[in-house]
This record gives C-alpha cells, structure tokens and sequence, in this order.
C-alpha cells in the first residue's frame, strides 16, 4: 500500500466519522436523558429518537461499507436494487428531497455501484435547501453510464470537490470533504473510463462512463 493510499484511507475514515458524529452523538444525548426522565410520555419520546438515531447510524454505516469499503459479500455484480435502497434511506428523513429512479440494468459491476453511490452522496450534500435528485443508470455499449442531476433552489458546490472529480487537485489538498470525489476520479481513471460534472445556479449535473468487465 502506498502512502498516497494510506492517507486517501485516512481522509475517508474521518469523512465516515463526521457523519456519524450526529446521529451517535444524539443517541449518547437520548440515553443521558432517559436515565433522568421519570415521565412515561417523555420517556416514550426519548425512546422514539433514540431509535430513529439508532437506524440512521445504520443506514449511514452500510452505505459508506459499500461506498467506501471493499463490498465483501458481494460477487463481482451487485444488483442495482441494493445501491437504490441504500441512498433512498440516507434521504428517507429528509423531506426536503426528492429521489427519482430511472434505472436501465438489474444489477451493476461494483465499481460502478462505488461512483452510483458517491455521486448520489455529492448530489445530497449539495441540496441544502432542498430539492429533487435524479439519478439514472444503464448499460449500453459495453459500459455503464450514470447520471445524477441535483436541481433546486441553492446548490452548494465545493470547487474543489469539481477539481477532484476531473483530476486537478493536487493530492497534498485533499480533505475528507474532497476525497470520495477524488477516489471516484482514480477509479474511473483504473477502469478506463471518465466522469464529468456541470453546475448551473439551477442544478449540479454529473456523469460517469465505466467500461465493464
């Protein structure tokens, strides 16, 4: 392993943690609380967050293990109903926004399923006032394409977050924001393919074309 993959390990670990911080964090508050509460009906409430704190840190720890991780249990493909189920979770709590599928393939290869995953996460991130995500996926040509368009009224883009997608940044400025984007910009490279991304004050659009096989 080199040292750019040991701190590119190190980045993401700590992107991992920052998002679990809240939701672990609100739990540890819950269980503080329920220890001094003696009312049912508060004791009932804290009960109520402790558990929507308890599944949102699950619903994050198996999207990074497939997003980040090595996807052990999974063949060589992994079927496209597991990366839509995942990513509908992360935003299952938010009603602020919207996810519209439009899927073409049953099942996609796994580096493929990274950069789904990864992009659908930048296009979250980058609603903060809300909004609609639409992510698509087919095979055509011997190669998977994704896009995901974020649209709304305030798109939150880091420009180093763009510059990591096509390759520009130096390694010595990666952060644990910048480096998922990054790691999708080496993956593609590795597979053969490419990625590509716009940004309007309306929508954020991005795309990836991965060979298969």
């Amino acid at each position: 392993m080199t040292e750019t993959s040991v701190d590119l390990a190190a980045l993401l670990c700590s992107r991992l943690c920052h998002d679990l911080l809240s939701p672990v964090g609100a739990m540890n508050n819950g269980l503080e609380l329920l220890a001094e509460e003696k009312d049912p009906e508060m004791r009932k409430r804290c009960m109520e967050l402790l558990e929507q704190s308890a599944r949102t840190s699950a619903d994050k720890l198996k999207f990074f293990r497939l997003a980040f991780g090595a996807a052990g249990g999974f063949g060589s493909s992994v079927a496209v109903e597991e990366p839509k189920a995942l990513i509908d979770a992360l935003v299952a709590g938010n009603g602020r926004i919207k996810v519209q599928w439009t899927l073409g393939v049953d099942a996609l290869p796994k580096a493929a399923v990274k950069v789904l995953l990864n992009l659908s996460h930048i296009g979250i991130d980058a609603l903060v006032r809300g909004g609609t995500l639409d992510i698509g996926v087919e095979s055509r040509g011997g190669a998977s394409e994704i896009v995901v368009r974020a649209a709304g009224p305030r798109i939150a883009f880091d420009g180093d977050i763009g510059r990591a997608l096509d390759g520009s940044l130096p390694i010595a400025d990666l952060s644990s924001r910048t480096a998922p984007a990054w790691m999708l910009h080496q993956l593609a490279e590795q597979q053969g393919g490419g990625l590509q991304f716009a940004l309007t004050e309306e929508a954020l659009v991005m795309g990836a074309v991965l060979p298969e096989g």
